[in-house]
């Protein structure tokens, strides 16, 4: 049995790749109610909370391999592996981003910790460190539907944006056949860097419309994510993360999605074709 935690973009994704391929896969949920289309895929639904260790400790029951996958709550997190651990759970396989203890941003400093906990556990692991998620353009999604533009405090920054479906399919590909991948470290991008500028000429060209990006400070994204309903702390910590692009703190590659999938990461020009129509005016 893998167990996924939680069921978000990247986590409802592995757990259904994994039912498409007819292996055990629980996915512990806050709600039931919201995984109803993976439970109808076969997927073992367990109601429990990463705050609740009594509840972990029961999804963890039976559990080969675990795919974390969460807010990177240091707490949180490390308490699930200490329960995979007290499972001699065979492989975690840790969804994160980069990670540093001495990062001005909170999320990263969190991630750090957590992995220094995976490490210590003496649990096998795999890291998937991911660089921006091209999903992080579907918030921007109803301006961009509405103005035909978007802003950002990235500057001419470029990004090797990563589709969630990519990093699902690793993580997936991964906790179904962990042998070789013990110890590893993957940096999961897409295939091109990306400036934001670059990003509006692709959407240009997949929406068939000129769309525009205009620069925008930090202060700015903020109230911007604060308006489209982020906590203040949160939409604080995006923005910073986004100004960061502006010195190329996002500017890198790896082949390590093909190397994994046997198949090419997905572009952005895919990402935008997939998703058009939530770029696409309200007629």
């Amino acid at each position: 049995m893998i167990l996924i935690a939680t069921a978000g973009k990247v986590g409802s994704e592995a757990a259904r790749l994994l039912a498409q391929q007819d292996a055990p896969v629980r996915v512990l949920v806050r709600d039931p109610d919201k995984a109803t289309v993976l439970a109808q895929l076969g997927v073992d639904v367990a109601e429990g909370d990463l705050d609740d260790v009594t509840s972990i400790d029961a999804a963890m029951q039976g559990v080969t391999a675990v795919v974390l996958v969460s807010p990177a709550v240091p707490a949180q997190e490390l308490s699930l592996i200490d329960s995979a651990a007290r499972a001699r759970v065979g492989h975690v396989v840790k969804i994160t981003s980069k990670a540093s203890a001495d990062s001005p941003i909170a999320r990263q400093r969190g991630q750090a910790e957590i992995e220094a906990g995976l490490l210590g556990s003496g649990l096998d692991y795999t890291l998937l460190r991911n660089n921006f998620y091209m999903q992080n353009f579907l918030m921007l999604a109803p301006a961009i539907a509405q103005t035909s533009s978007f802003g950002a405090a990235a500057g001419d920054g470029q990004v090797g944006f990563v589709d969630t479906r990519d990093v699902a399919a690793v993580a997936a590909e991964i906790a179904a056949a962990p042998a070789g991948h013990a110890g590893a470290t993957y940096l999961l991008t897409g295939p091109q860097l990306l400036s934001y500028a670059d990003v509006a000429a692709a959407l240009s060209k997949v929406l068939g419309r000129p769309i525009a990006f205009h620069t925008r400070t930090r202060e700015q994204d903020k109230q911007e994510m604060i308006d489209a309903g982020l906590p203040r702390e949160l939409a604080d910590m995006n923005a910073h993360a986004v100004s960061l692009i502006a010195d190329d703190d996002a500017a890198w590659l790896s082949q390590d999605v093909p190397s994994v999938l046997g198949r090419p990461a997905r572009s952005f020009a895919q990402f935008a074709t997939d998703h058009v129509a939530a770029f696409a005016p309200e007629r």
